[in-house]
């Protein structure tokens, strides 16, 4: 249990959907950063998930019906809405989000929702037709002009066999924005759901996700690279208040909502669209796991198999972050990545001072448990005005972004002072 989350009490409201049970993770990681949790459910979740397993967990009564006979509180909707910091809904069905953006109060937890005065945050959970469906993304709008946080949904195979986005985000990452919207407002604050804006005056300009280089119209070089570690530094800079502008290549994440979304394939097409977006920024930061090498000719037909080997030659592909930095603008800050398998400090420290970086994220992809195809990183960050490393032990990837992106803000002030003096 930690000391900055022990009097945080929150609310877990669980609706009928197959990934109930992973609410069951959500309380268990809240609980352990100290929060206190209570549990409400609707009837349909109970189908998936007792009420029991979470008032054991719990410690609490679960709430599923105000008008029950065991119900110890009548108005439990009011004051168990109102005396919170914070109400999260994991998973959150269709049906659940068109109720709460329409304001239809039918049951506890939509009646909870409407009197609620403290932030609220939903982490949708569906077949991928249901989500991507008008209705449901005019639902999740509104809810976001409410002033909701919303966790878009992971891209992944659903229990229905669907393959595309809808499944419940992460546990961690839910718990993790939970906590980090717990720390903005602390323990029983005003109704605000607004984040800090310090971010605001800055322009920023992502790269995300992995490119393409093409032997044939069938195969490609490319790698593992899933985009999350771009989209959540794009998620998180937005809340913050700053223009974002995501270049994305191939990804398996679900990219951020209302967040301007450029996509490419190839090392060069990110190259190219780069270097006409890269003068209105203030900030770039180059995430993106570009491929350094791309087949010197592509062929414009499958090639057969007929050969014992096949010959590739390579050639180098353009370097996008060399290339900005060759350009920059007075007081833009360049920030890149290092993903190293060996020596990582010494390579990412090598990079920072070759391409003229203001910062670099030093991340090894030699560990089966962080980095790539994970929602977990640990990093170090290396800053070239002399500030010492600043070692970032395991978290999700979004609490990992957070910090990259306060250290930013630490040096766009220092850079100010330094101006100034």
């Amino acid at each position: 249990m930690t000391d900055q989350f022990s009097k945080s009490k929150v609310a877990l409201a669980v609706t009928g959907g197959i990934a109930a049970y992973k609410a069951i993770e959500v309380l268990r990681a809240l609980q352990r950063a100290g929060c206190d949790v209570r549990v409400a459910m609707t009837r349909h979740a109970c189908e998936f998930v007792t009420p029991l397993t979470f008032r054991a967990l719990s410690g609490s009564y679960v709430i599923v019906d105000d008008y029950a006979p065991d119900n110890p509180d009548p108005i439990a909707h009011i004051t168990f809405s109102q005396t919170i910091d914070l109400f999260v809904i994991a998973p959150a069905t269709a049906n659940t989000l068109a109720k709460l953006a329409n304001g239809v109060a039918d049951d506890f937890l939509t009646s909870t929702y409407l009197a609620c005065t403290a932030p609220v945050l939903v982490a949708p959970a569906m077949n991928t037709t249901m989500w991507q469906h008008p209705a449901t993304q005019r639902n999740i709008e509104k809810l976001r002009n409410d002033g909701v946080h919303i966790i878009d949904p992971d891209a992944g195979e659903m229990a229905c066999g669907t393959i595309g986005p809808g499944r419940l985000s992460e546990p961690d990452r839910i718990v993790s924005r939970a906590l980090e919207i717990l720390q903005r407002n602390g323990p029983h604050t005003s109704s605000s759901t607004t984040d800090d804006d310090d971010l605001r005056a800055e322009r920023i300009l992502i790269t995300a996700g992995a490119t393409r280089e093409a032997i044939d119209p069938v195969r490609f070089i490319s790698n593992r690279s899933s985009g999350r570690t771009g989209f959540a530094l794009a998620e998180v800079a937005q809340r913050r208040g700053a223009k974002v502008v995501i270049v994305a290549g191939v990804t398996t994440a679900t990219p951020p909502a209302e967040v301007e979304l450029v996509t490419v394939n190839s090392a060069e097409e990110m190259h190219q669209t780069v270097l006409e977006r890269a003068s209105e920024s203030t900030v770039f930061i180059a995430a993106a796991a570009v491929a350094d090498y791309k087949p010197k000719q592509s062929a414009a037909t499958k090639i057969k198999k007929s050969e014992a080997t096949l010959k590739l030659e390579l050639e180098r592909t353009a370097d996008i972050l060399g290339e900005v930095a060759a350009r920059r603008r007075e007081g833009q800050l360049l920030i890149g990545f290092a993903a190293e398998t060996d020596d990582v400090i010494a390579n990412a420290q090598a990079k920072l001072t070759s391409k003229n970086l203001d910062m670099i994220v030093a991340n090894d992809v030699s560990r089966n448990d962080i980095g790539f195809d994970s929602n977990d990183n640990a990093v170090t960050i290396l800053v070239r005005d002399g500030s010492p490393p600043i070692e970032l032990p395991r978290a999700s990837k979004t609490r990992i972004a957070e910090q990259i992106l306060d250290e930013i803000v630490k040096l766009r002030q220092r850079t100010k002072k330094a101006k100034t003096a």
